[in-house]
C-alpha cells in the first residue's frame, strides 16, 4: 500500500484533505489513513484506484501473461499485512477483487 498512498499524496498535491476526499467519495479521516500507508478496504481501494486512474490489478501486483489475460501473480502489495495468508487464498481473494472491478465498471 505503500505505492498506493505515495500515489495518492502526489496527485492530491498541495489541495485539501477533505476536498480531495470528497472528490474521490471517502471520508477525510480514510484518505489520512491512506496517505499514512494504512491498507483500505475493497470499497476505497476501488474508489482510489478510479480516481487515480490506476488498474486495481497493477496495484495489486497482478501481471498479465500471454497464456491468460488475467493470469495472476502473487498480490504482494495488498496482502503483505497479513504473514500467515497462503498463496492459494491471495490467489483467490486477487481474482475476487478483480471480479468485484470489473462488475462495478458495468454498474
Amino acid at each position: 500500500m505503500e505505492e498506493l498512498s505515495l500515489k495518492v499524496k502526489q496527485k492530491r498535491g498541495t489541495r485539501g484533505v477533505r476536498e480531495v476526499a470528497a472528490e474521490i467519495g471517502i471520508s477525510h479521516m480514510t484518505l489520512l489513513r491512506v496517505e499514512a500507508g494504512k491498507q483500505p478496504d475493497l470499497k476505497t481501494f476501488g474508489l482510489i484506484c478510479k480516481w487515480l486512474k490506476l488498474d486495481p490489478s497493477a496495484v495489486l501486483g497482478l501481471q498479465k501473461t500471454k497464456n491468460s489475460p488475467q493470469s495472476l501473480a502473487m498480490p504482494q502489495a495488498h496482502f503483505r499485512a497479513e504473514k500467515t495468508m497462503s498463496p492459494a487464498t491471495a490467489q483467490h481473494l486477487a481474482e475476487l477483487i478483480l471480479a468485484i472491478n470489473r462488475a462495478s465498471e458495468h454498474v
